[in-house]
């Protein structure tokens, strides 16, 4: 799997990967907490000079954040329909920002240095649990996310590319199976690496 870390020497890039974690979960706590659309402006005000700060490419983070805008194009107008607009911002709002401040530590840590804070965070239950292997399922699940939505991104041009748009299952099926080969992919290199018990 390709891992979306982009070099950089800025603060966000220095600090450690627990730090970074643990602003990440009370970041997005504070968003779900927060009752009006004027404060989650805040918030992602906050993410979007934590994004500058690290001169992190727009492309870069474009191609994290873009596929959940899929996501709130239906349940945006579906929350609308069922509520009124200021839970349907709030909701949308709330999803947008936790999706770009996981970009955020993703583009800005390591595949290495999510391992060892995982590590540490487990290192009290070593003898019950395979700290190593946990770490690494971690590290794999927060790049498989990317990896995924990209797989999503491609299948959606190539149906642009035929001028084709077809059902919900003409792109569900694609990617599932290209996902499911990237799965397998993964799967031969960790056998090849050992870790096939």
């Amino acid at each position: 799997m390709i891992g979306f870390y982009h070099p950089g020497h800025s603060l966000l890039h220095r600090a450690p990967a627990l730090l970074k974690l643990g602003l990440l979960s009370l970041l997005i706590a504070v968003t779900v907490a927060l009752q009006e659309p004027w404060q989650l402006g805040v918030v992602l005000a906050v993410a979007v000079l934590l994004a500058a700060s690290a001169r992190l490419p727009f492309r870069a983070l474009w191609r994290q954040v873009s596929p959940v805008l899929w996501v709130l194009a239906i349940a945006v107008p579906i929350q609308l329909l069922f509520a009124d607009w200021v839970m349907a911002v709030m909701m949308g709002g709330r999803l947008l920002i936790a999706v770009l401040l996981a970009a955020l530590f993703t583009l800005t840590t390591t595949v290495g240095a999510v391992l060892d804070a995982c590590e540490q965070l487990l290192r009290p239950l070593r003898r019950w649990v395979d700290t190593d292997r946990i770490g690494l399922l971690l590290a794999l699940t927060i790049r498989s996310i990317p990896v995924i939505a990209a797989i999503v991104g491609e299948v959606m041009e190539a149906r642009k590319a035929r001028g084709t748009q077809g059902s919900v299952m003409s792109l569900a099926v694609p990617v599932i199976v290209r996902s499911l080969q990237s799965a397998e992919a993964l799967g031969d290199a960790l056998i090849a690496r050992g870790f096939d018990d």
